[in-house]
């Protein structure tokens, strides 16, 4: 089977090399190239297809309400940091998620992990179950608390990238 050269992903891998090293030179130039090419022919790598568009005004929906969640979360774990005596009760929770696409769900799956206080500690592929370690259970709100936060995430992940097809598949009415 022949394969495809990436040069954009190389170049990607390479640029990065760079800025971990921090320090431009042609050596780490050549290194990084040279390991990029090692990573994108070495590696296989499932292919994930776009097939949605990019909705500019819910993009900024999902930035501005992220933003919101990381503070929120960040204000709720520092409280729980400095309150003394206070064991946060923590929590693995299972979460099914509408949509069956890898990107869709590995996308959902950082945003999540990203908000202070939750981290997600497996994604199942194939039955699209994302599971999630909770901080405090109690200061989240419960079990099916953290389950509609998660599944409104999805939906305006969703509403930010899929096309109308893919929403109607996660059984969702396209807007």
């Amino acid at each position: 089977m022949r394969r495809r050269t990436q040069w954009l992903g190389i170049v990607w891998l390479a640029a990065v090399w760079v800025l971990l090293w921090g320090d431009l030179t042609w050596g780490n130039v050549l290194a990084g190239l040279l390991l990029g090419a090692v990573v994108t022919w070495g590696l296989r790598m499932v292919p994930v297809d776009f097939h949605g568009r990019v909705h500019p005004w819910r993009v900024l929906v999902l930035l501005v309400r992220f933003a919101a969640d990381v503070v929120r979360a960040s204000i709720e774990v520092a409280t729980i940091a400095l309150t003394p005596g206070y064991t946060p009760r923590g929590a693995v929770i299972g979460v099914q998620l509408r949509s069956h696409s890898d990107l869709y769900l590995t996308l959902t799956a950082e945003l999540v992990s990203l908000v202070p206080g939750s981290l997600v500690v497996e994604a199942h592929r194939l039955t699209g179950v994302l599971y999630l370690h909770v901080l405090d259970l109690d200061r989240s709100g419960g079990v099916e608390a953290v389950r509609a936060d998660v599944l409104a995430q999805e939906e305006r992940l969703l509403r930010a990238l899929a096309s109308p097809q893919e929403q109607a598949a996660a059984g969702m009415v396209p807007a």
